[in-house]
């Protein structure tokens, strides 16, 4: 059930912003036909360009927001490069939208190790033989890597590719968007203060 009190638009009572993220991602849950946990996670590469694209949350905490993905992958190299990203969740069942911002770092082994081997036998197959962001020849190609792979691991368990890992967006600011009549929308940003607290601000719309 959707906490009335959230949907008013009253959640300025927060100390840190980690509990209203779980609520609104459980609300995202009961209400989102696909995908609750899809974010948006945007990075810039060295030229200053910008790049945005669709991923999944896959994990989050008091630490910050986790997704994984071929380091070797344009925004992987991105991420690595630049040092910082940002997410924004868009749940249009809930007219609600939260944005992050940071600086990144990379999830330890035994995190991605262990997230890998959750994954279907079949995507972890898809690590290995897809050069993410790279050129494709044909579709015959890929297809042809992923048998080649497929037999190679066909027996035993499917080693963790060096280059498939995760990153966690360490949130220095964390926004809730949640709509309202006339676009009087309410807006509440958490700012990362310099000893680690957690400062609130109501935004005009």
């Amino acid at each position: 059930m959707i906490d009335e009190t959230l949907k008013s638009g009253d959640f300025t009572q927060r100390d840190e912003p980690f509990r209203l993220f779980a609520e609104w991602l459980e609300d995202a849950k009961q209400s989102e036909p696909n995908d609750p946990n899809a974010v948006a996670v945007a990075t810039v590469d060295p030229d200053g360009m910008p790049n945005v694209r669709m991923v999944l949350l896959k994990g989050f905490d008091e630490r910050g927001f986790v997704f994984y993905t071929n380091f070797e992958s344009a925004k992987g190299q991105e991420i690595l490069s630049a040092g910082k990203a940002a997410m924004c969740f868009h749940w249009k069942s809930l007219r609600r939208q939260v944005r992050v911002r940071g600086p990144v770092e990379q999830v330890s082994d035994a995190e991605a190790d262990a997230y890998y081997d959750s994954r279907p036998r079949g995507s972890r197959i898809g690590a290995w033989a897809s050069k993410q962001s790279r050129p494709l020849e044909s579709r015959f190609a890929l297809e042809k890597a992923v048998a080649e792979y497929t037999a190679k691991f066909a027996v035993g368990s499917i080693p963790r590719p060096s280059h498939w890992s995760g990153f966690r967006i360490l949130p220095q600011t964390i926004e809730f968007w949640h709509d309202r009549p006339f676009r009087l929308h309410d807006r509440l940003v958490f700012n990362r203060g310099e000893n680690g607290a957690w400062e609130t601000t109501r935004l005009y719309p």
